[in-house]
This record gives structure tokens, C-alpha cells and sequence, in this order.
């Protein structure tokens, strides 16, 4: 069978561990990368609100930034600037995954989310009716408590299915660590394409394995967004 073929898989009874680790590797990537950003992206939000000048143009300026800039040259200017000045000790976790590596790639994606997750927040807490602020600030609360107590528990709610979004595009976005040798699913398609010649199935395996994550992660969202409807309807 050609190399070019897009039915070649015979590859895989020797390769398969590589993929299966790749998956892994792309898993935690993308879900610590979210959860690390979600607290920043918090405070982002907030601080963007703020009516504080110099805050509100500190915050948005870093939310310009990485939303204007390629996720690429983010992910460079960490891993051979920063982290060439650090330089992690070489350890390893489930045997490959490299956190010498792992660890700017996370805060490489975790950096670059949180200008996107921040946004998500943003629109979330001005989705809060107004009469809720006014409510708890006619209770007492300051602005920071009815902020922290009020506001922002009900925009959580409200954002919940845009963040899980965010976790499905940083799994397709993850792929560009592949471009500086992390070991996610990318890297195992080119690693195994680049050994066996075979140029177009190691491919096809990763872009399988991308919609067996997304897809059913992107139905089962949109039931979650459906039942939180029919809730806020009752």
C-alpha cells in the first residue's frame, strides 16, 4: 500500500503506545492550561471593570496582548526566554511526560486562555442584572464583597459552558507545542510519519483522535447549555 495512501495504518501495532501518550499528553496539557487561567482571567475581568484608570488600562493591555500576538511566538518567548533562565530540572511524570517541557507549555497556553477566558467573564458578570448590585449594596455590602459574593457566583454559572468551549479549543490549540518537541498527540503523528515514510495516516489516526475528544465533549455541552435554559425558565 502507498505511503500517501489515506488507508494506510500499518503502523499502528507498533506505534499505537505513542499515540495513546500523545493523548495524554495533549489531555493535560489543555485541561491544567484552563484551569490554571481561570483565576487570572477572574481577576482580569474584574480589574477591566474597575474604575480604577490605571487598572482597567493595566488589564486591558495585557488582554490586547496576547489576544494579538500568535499563540506561537507566546509559546517561543516563554520556553527560550524565561525557562532558558530557569532551566527545570529534567523529571518526568507517567513515565514521558517531560516537565521540564510540560510546564512552559502550560503557561504558555494558561497565559494566553486567560485573555480569552477573561473576556468570557467579562461578558458574563454585565449579563448579571444591575438590580442585583443594587440589591446587595442596599444590604451594605461594598463593592468589593458584592462583587466577589454576589456578581461573580451568578456570571459562573452563567459562563460555565463558554469556559468548557475554551477547554475544546485548547485541546486543538495545544498542537502547537508540538512545533517546540512536547510530546503531545501532533508530535506523535509527525514523529511516526518521519520513522515509517508513511506521510498521511499518522495524520489521519490524530485527526480521529481530535473529533473522539471534541465532538462528544461539544454535544454534551450544548445538552448542559439546554438543561441550564429549561432551569432558568422555571
Amino acid at each position: 500500500m502507498s505511503p500517501t495512501s489515506f488507508f494506510n495504518f500499518s503502523f499502528m501495532p507498533k506505534y499505537y503506545t505513542m499515540f495513546l501518550q500523545g493523548l495524554v499528553y495533549t489531555l493535560l496539557l489543555s485541561v491544567c492550561a484552563v484551569l490554571i487561567a481561570v483565576i487570572p482571567a477572574m481577576l482580569l475581568a474584574v480589574c477591566r471593570l474597575s474604575k480604577i484608570k490605571i487598572i482597567k488600562f493595566l488589564s486591558g493591555l495585557y488582554i490586547d496582548i496576547f489576544r494579538s500576538t500568535p499563540l506561537l511566538v507566546q509559546l517561543s518567548l516563554i520556553y527560550f526566554g524565561i525557562f532558558t533562565a530557569i532551566n527545570l530540572p529534567t523529571t518526568y511524570i507517567f513515565g514521558f511526560v517531560n516537565l521540564a517541557m510540560f510546564i512552559p507549555g502550560v503557561l504558555a497556553l494558561s497565559l494566553n486562555s486567560s485573555a480569552y477566558v477573561a473576556e468570557i467573564f467579562r461578558a458574563g458578570i454585565l449579563a448579571v442584572d444591575a438590580g442585583q448590585t443594587e440589591a446587595a449594596r442596599s444590604l451594605g455590602l461594598s463593592s468589593s464583597a458584592t462583587m466577589f459574593k454576589v456578581v461573580l457566583p451568578q456570571a459562573i454559572k452563567n459562563v460555565l459552558p463558554a469556559i468548557a468551549n475554551e477547554v475544546i479549543t485548547m485541546v486543538k490549540e495545544s498542537s502547537i507545542c508540538s512545533m517546540l518537541g512536547m510530546m503531545e498527540l501532533m508530535w506523535a503523528a509527525k514523529t511516526v510519519a518521519a520513522t515509517t515514510y508513511i506521510t498521511i495516516g499518522p495524520y489521519i489516526v490524530a485527526a480521529l483522535i481530535y473529533f473522539c475528544i471534541n465532538y462528544p465533549a461539544s454535544k454534551a455541552i450544548e445538552a448542559i447549555e439546554r438543561r441550564m435554559r429549561r432551569g432558568d425558565k422555571r
